[in-house]
């Protein structure tokens, strides 16, 4: 893909209904998935390496993993560290250094450069999503929409979240690429982020 290609895009909430059917959920939850019930400073998610706190903003924490520094640098570039160190809450789509590897070459220099910003902008929050979802709501809103559920992004697009097996959630973009979320629940005090291996790209 080259950059004169992208179309413009922008990266940039159900409760648990009660306490037994939190503890069913968790059960039913894959390994590195934590439920907002469960979330505290002693009880934390490792990522790239590093823990995640849930007293620190998502740019305090996404700076410390090692499998996020590229779209940390992104984040930056965009100017968009102010905004994620906001209130929010904002639910955060991440992808991975090896995400933004995957991408063809020269992308994410391209992306980077100053006279790019716009586009960088639209792509990082179009991996962004109002409000706070964690995975129980994730689920509930996909068994909600029978099967698949339509997140509208900060940039405006939409995500479709999906399950994959019987515990597991994909996350589509508008070009049709898929995603995995690949580490759960990563609570921060303005939002979650949920860890995935592709970037997404509107239509």
């Amino acid at each position: 893909m080259k950059i004169a290609h992208v179309v413009p895009m922008t990266l940039a909430a159900s409760l648990l209904a009660a306490c037994s059917q939190g503890m069913a959920q968790s059960a039913a939850m894959p390994a590195g998935a934590m439920t907002a019930s469960n979330s505290s400073e002693t009880m934390t998610v490792t990522v790239g390496g590093a823990p995640m706190y849930a007293s620190k903003t998502i740019v305090a924490n996404a700076v410390n993993s090692k499998d996020h520094t590229t779209l940390v640098a992104a984040v930056k570039a965009a100017g968009l560290v102010a905004t994620l160190e906001g209130p929010g809450p904002f639910t955060v789509f991440a992808p991975t250094n090896a995400a933004f590897a995957a991408l063809p070459a020269g992308t994410v220099p391209a992306l980077l450069k100053p006279a790019n910003k716009p586009t960088l902008t639209k792509v990082l929050t179009y991996h962004v999503v109002p409000g706070k979802l964690d995975y129980a709501d994730l689920v509930a809103l996909i068994q909600k929409g029978g099967g698949s559920a339509r997140l509208t992004t900060v940039e405006g697009g939409t995500l479709t979240i999906m399950m994959n097996g019987m515990h597991n959630i994909d996350v589509k973009d508008a070009k049709g690429d898929v995603a995995q979320i690949t580490t759960y629940d990563v609570n921060q005090s303005n939002g979650v982020i949920q860890v995935i291996d592709k970037v997404m790209l509107p239509g």
